[in-house]
């Protein structure tokens, strides 16, 4: 078994909470009262996410096909 890292990417919502979506599972997001539950909690999705792919016979998607920007604009 290899060791994968994929991004994570974190918002806060209105109520308090944070949701985690990881872009290159499309699909596999999580939610958490705090930051590092939210983290964990998306990692145990993204760990049930590519069993599911492989159950499926599905490719697991290469983390390194991930492109991140930040991108700033003039408001």
């Amino acid at each position: 078994m290899k060791n994968l890292s994929y991004h994570v990417i974190l918002e806060h919502e209105e109520q308090g909470t944070y949701s985690a979506y990881v872009p290159a599972l499309p699909g596999c997001f999580s939610q958490g009262d705090t930051i590092e539950e939210a983290i964990q909690n998306a990692r145990e999705a993204m760990e049930c996410h590519i069993e599911s792919l492989r159950k499926d016979g599905l490719p697991i998607p290469n983390p390194s096909d991930e492109i991140v920007r930040e991108v700033r604009i003039a408001v």
